[in-house]
């Protein structure tokens, strides 16, 4: 079965390019409308979900930082500056939990035809947009609750979600990669992502690491992209000296997953 997937792979000039991921475009949608379907059916609160999640961890972020944090973060109101880092998390965490299990998941399907692998993943990124959506809508909520108008900074917000997305990606594809020939990753890749948010800026300022870790804590690659990302958003809030790291550390471990992906890309449906 592997080796005729190898040789269609073959036929049709198989590659992790841009032109294999256009020639399966319908492919892509379909997955994608499918774990859209699925992420809802058969619950009682169905897309409400999308909101109760983030609302319910707001609260929590406002109950145990809220009070100390406030002070370091002016006249910014933290139920605003928690939102918008949860905001860059939630789809960071969504992409990366759900791609770094979709070879598992996917594998009767692997096994059985051929296909850009790299679709997979791309698809949970697409489902993710959603659920992003649905934060992004209550930030401009408590935004119109507070009458806190964004500046023009806000044009940036699309370049910092492209970052989040490679990031997301980078250690989605990494993780999904890993988990065929390590299945322990498929548990630990939830504690990791767990962890990650409270070693991330999302519910306190960055400028509570002190200034000689600064360059350390930045190699996450989400730290300085949830700093930028709020940054885009929040009036008289600084962009961190040391964002640009994250910004490099998110684009050479985008790189670095993809080329591993690739090395394993026609020996997946026997790994797995």
């Amino acid at each position: 079965m592997s080796q005729k997937l190898i040789i269609d792979a073959k036929k049709t000039g198989f590659s992790l390019g841009i032109s294999d991921l256009i020639a399966y475009r319908d492919l892509f949608v379909v997955m994608a409308y499918r774990d859209f379907r699925v992420r809802y059916a058969q619950t009682y609160m169905g897309f409400l979900w999308a909101f109760i999640q983030p609302a319910i961890t707001l609260c929590v972020f406002l109950f145990v930082f809220g009070k100390n944090t406030q002070s370091q973060i002016g006249n910014i109101p933290y139920l605003l500056f928690a939102a918008t880092g949860l905001a860059a998390w939630s789809y960071f965490s969504f992409v990366v939990n759900q791609s770094g299990a979709a070879m598992i998941t996917s594998q009767e399907m692997i096994k059985k035809i051929y296909f850009p692998r790299l679709v997979i993943p791309l698809s949970k990124a697409l489902v993710g947009l959603i659920d992003f959506g649905v934060v992004l809508l209550l930030v401009i909520a408590i935004m119109l609750y507070y009458d806190y108008t964004p500046s023009i900074k806000i044009v940036w917000l699309p370049a910092w979600l492209l970052l989040i997305l490679l990031s997301a990606l980078g250690g989605g594809i990494g993780l999904s990669a890993l988990s065929i020939r390590y299945r322990d990753f498929q548990h630990v890749s939830g504690f990791l992502v767990q962890l990650g948010m409270f070693l991330t800026p999302i519910a306190y300022p960055s400028t509570n690491i002190p200034e000689k870790y600064q360059i350390i804590y930045f190699l996450n690659p989400m730290a300085g992209i949830a700093e930028g990302f709020r940054w885009s958003l929040l009036n008289n809030y600084a962009l961190p000296a040391y964002a640009w790291v994250s910004v490099v550390t998110t684009v050479l471990f985008f790189g670095v997953a993809i080329v591993f992906f690739k090395k394993i890309e026609y020996k997946i449906a026997d790994l797995l």
